[in-house]
């Protein structure tokens, strides 16, 4: 795992199509904006679970 330190304004680049900006740093919370093509799929961790549980109950019943 790569660990690094930005402050508001920085950004990371992934692998020249990926932006990741750090928005605003507030208590323990940040906001981050992310650019990337449509064909890049970004979720919060909590949704990306909940579709592959998801997938894996359809993917049974089938």
């Amino acid at each position: 795992m790569l660990i690094l330190t930005r402050k508001v304004g920085e950004k990371l680049i992934i692998d020249d199509n990926i932006e990741v900006v750090i928005l605003e740093i507030k208590g323990n919370q940040i906001r981050v904006g992310i650019e990337a093509p449509k064909e890049i799929s970004i979720f919060r961790e909590e949704v990306y679970e909940k579709i592959q549980a998801e997938q894996v109950i359809n993917s049974t019943e089938a």
